[in-house]
């Protein structure tokens, strides 16, 4: 069975989102479907408290899905793999593909200013990046949908860290889940032959319940988002068995970090 985390605030599109998942399963799954007034974080926690499935997603409350998704990636994904699908933008207007365009990889950027979110290292879609292997590693993910045997996540992951001081209630999945994996001896792949849809929600969206970009929140998000880059370009993370700049220099060259390898480190803002 395929446990199925799906977060969510005040989501005008949970329905179809849950819809979907429904028609588009192919095995036994079971949906938990969190209202997150406490944070994205708490949320997930208390699916991941009451998930009873070998196998495990967390998908954001905006998405649309292949079928046969939850067979597919059982059939491909080994003990300490976490797996995303491909994935596309969803077009909300008509709940279809807004193109044929799927993103496949990302790469981590060095510590950078985001126009939003401050100084941080984030994900950001690889473009160029191509091959035809339908099975392949990644660096990180954008964190809107991920898949990993339930087991080996919660010994190797556990509960996240929802922390104000730390991660918060709402950032840094693909810093907190996917370092721990690939540094903590896991991997990360990709799974070409399934694809999700994810809306990404712009200004417009979160006009919906305003609160989600007050600048309270975009304060600390900036505050989370530093303390991440700090914490695992410093490789501060205990019990992990490779450092981060292993990790550059498994997927090097890597887009924006710099030839120097002294400079892969956390300067500051």
């Amino acid at each position: 069975m395929v446990s199925i985390i799906v977060p969510h605030y005040k989501e005008v599109f949970l329905e179809k989102t849950l819809q979907g998942l429904k028609d588009n399963a192919e095995g036994e799954i079971e949906i938990l479907a969190i209202e997150g007034s406490k944070g994205m974080r708490a949320a997930i926690n208390e699916g991941l408290s009451k998930a009873k499935g070998e196998w495990l997603i967390k998908v954001d409350a905006h998405c649309m899905f292949g079928k046969g998704y939850d067979r597919i990636l059982t059939e491909d994904c080994k003990e300490n793999w976490l797996v995303i699908p491909r994935r596309c933008p969803l077009r909300p207007e008509n709940w279809t593909l807004a193109d044929d365009s799927f993103i496949d990889y990302h790469y981590m950027t060095p510590p950078t200013k985001h126009c939003s979110y401050g100084w941080g290292t984030y994900p950001v879609a690889w473009k160029g990046k191509t091959n035809d292997l339908l099975i392949d590693d990644v660096m990180t993910m954008q964190g809107s949908f991920y898949f990993a045997n339930r087991k080996y996540f919660m010994d190797h992951v556990g509960f996240l860290d929802d922390d104000l001081k730390h991660y918060g209630s709402f950032t840094g999945e693909p810093l907190e889940v996917g370092l721990k994996y690939w540094l903590g001896g896991g991997e990360m792949k990709v799974n070409k032959k399934t694809w999700y849809a994810h809306l990404f929600k712009s200004r417009r969206y979160y006009g919906l319940h305003p609160g989600l970009l007050s600048e309270k929140r975009k304060l600390q998000n900036s505050f989370n988002h530093e303390w991440g880059a700090k914490h695992w370009l410093g490789n501060e993370e205990p019990n992990m068995i490779h450092p981060f700049s292993w990790l550059v220099e498994k997927f090097w060259p890597v887009p924006e970090w710099p030839e120097d390898r002294s400079e892969w480190r956390y300067h500051g803002n």
